[in-house]
């Protein structure tokens, strides 16, 4: 076995990424500088397509629980905890990128965020983007969680932080740890709720996402908020 260090210059993950970008990597190249080291008779590559096969993709590693992903090859409790803080990084930068006062004027700008934002989580959350009167982002809040397939909403305090934030309109969304977006028909009901209490504050629910790993579905696009 050859050790990395002993490869061509543009074939070692690290000097590829400087000399080509982060995009050009395969998946078994960025988990190998991720991990940093191989095990005794592994290159960090090798060991990193040896993760990828067992747990089934990237994003079954990202998402594995403390246990399976500790119990793996080459793996252990520092890696999850680097991981952990590498992925919650990753989400405040995306939604760093979502500056205050930028517009949202679609749904697939909202989905853009939210996915990166909500998906993976292994219990239900709602969560609210908060716009001005020219859909402009004053906040985004995740408001209520839950269990594995549900979380507890309370108009009140929806309507209490509208309020606070002199909201003019409002996104709302929530995450199905399933793995299918396809919203219920509590999904709608609620929503259909929210719109009424929140016609009275003059208040637009411009759309309900749901989103999980398939990607997200819009309530707005489906025809299914009310008129």
């Amino acid at each position: 076995m050859k050790p990395i260090k002993a490869w061509p210059e543009n074939e070692r993950p690290r000097e590829k990424l400087l000399q080509q970008g982060a995009s050009s990597l395969s998946d078994a190249e960025l988990l190998a500088i991720f991990l940093r080291t191989g095990v005794p008779g592994m290159t960090a590559v090798d060991l990193s397509r040896e993760l990828l096969q067992r747990f089934g993709g990237l994003n079954a590693i990202l998402q594995s629980s403390e246990d399976v992903f500790c119990q793996a090859k080459g793996l252990g409790k520092a890696k999850y905890v680097q991981l952990q803080a590498v992925i919650e990084m990753a989400r405040r930068y995306l939604f760093a990128q979502m500056n205050e006062r930028e517009c949202i004027d679609d749904p697939a700008r909202a989905a853009d965020f939210l996915l990166a934002r909500m998906k993976g989580y292994r219990r239900e959350v709602f969560a609210c983007i908060y716009l001005d009167t020219k859909h402009r982002v004053i906040r985004f809040e995740e408001l209520f969680s839950g269990t594995l397939d549900s979380a507890s909403i309370y108009p009140r305090e929806i309507v209490r932080r509208i309020l606070d934030l002199n909201a003019a309109a409002v996104i709302f969304s929530h995450n199905h740890p399933s793995g299918d977006p396809e919203p219920s028909h509590a999904d709608i009901e609620m929503t259909r709720r929210l719109q009424k209490a929140l016609d009275y504050l003059d208040v637009r629910v411009l759309d309900h996402l749901v989103v999980a790993e398939e990607g997200a579905v819009s309530l707005a696009e489906r025809g299914m908020l009310m008129k």
